[in-house]
């Protein structure tokens, strides 16, 4: 698939380095915030709004269907109190979304349509670089609406089936996640990334 908009109308979350900022938190090196403005300095807090996402030739799933297993991580945390950390990652990056959940959670699970508050960390698969993350000092958990091409497809895709309280690894092709425009300067062209969500709240859409 071929992206289409731009991180100025809030495209996709795509801007990690460009947009992460809402999401996880509120600015990028180079974004724009969800209402559109200019986002200028820290790269830690950008994620979701301009999370924007990306059209690519990646798979898309069912609605809630199960993720492959993702076996590239193996031992974050279980203390949802603490910003967990990611291990570095083993293998090769796979090529397709691949997720596991190391806390289930409980209650009904998320779906397209419903809007959700996570907590997250992000880093480079390759070196295990962090470009992102909502528990900085100051941030809140991040919101957006799942399936709507607010947040990369990653994120869209891999997010549903999840319950309150949630954790869950998510292993991104770089297809579903920011291609090969990648998102300077943190997150170069066709990086696979590794997300450690908690589900923190599902709104009902």
């Amino acid at each position: 698939m071929t992206r289409t908009r731009s991180i100025a109308l809030s495209l996709s979350v795509l801007s990690l380095a460009a947009g992460l900022a809402s999401g996880c938190g509120s600015s990028d090196d180079q974004g724009f915030r969800n209402d559109g403005s200019k986002i200028d300095g820290d790269p830690s807090t950008t994620l979701p709004a301009e999370l924007a996402s990306t059209k690519s030739t990646v798979t898309t799933r069912a609605p809630g269907a199960p993720l492959p297993e993702q076996k590239n991580v193996v031992g974050v945390s279980t203390d949802l109190k603490t910003k967990p950390v990611i291990p570095k990652t083993t293998g090769a990056a796979p090529k397709e979304l691949q997720g596991s959940d190391v806390v289930t959670g409980t209650g009904v699970a998320a779906k397209e349509g419903d809007k959700v508050a996570v907590q997250y960390v992000g880093q480079l698969f390759n070196g295990g670089k962090e470009f992102d993350t909502s528990w900085k000092k100051g941030r809140t958990p991040f919101e957006f609406t799942v399936g709507q091409g607010q947040v990369i497809q990653g994120w869209d895709q891999g997010i549903p089936g999840m319950k309150v309280g949630g954790r869950r690894v998510l292993v991104i092709p770089a297809d579903a996640a920011y291609g090969a425009a990648g998102s300077p300067p943190t997150i170069p062209a066709n990086a696979p990334l590794v997300f450690v969500v908690d589900l923190k709240k599902i709104s009902k859409g």
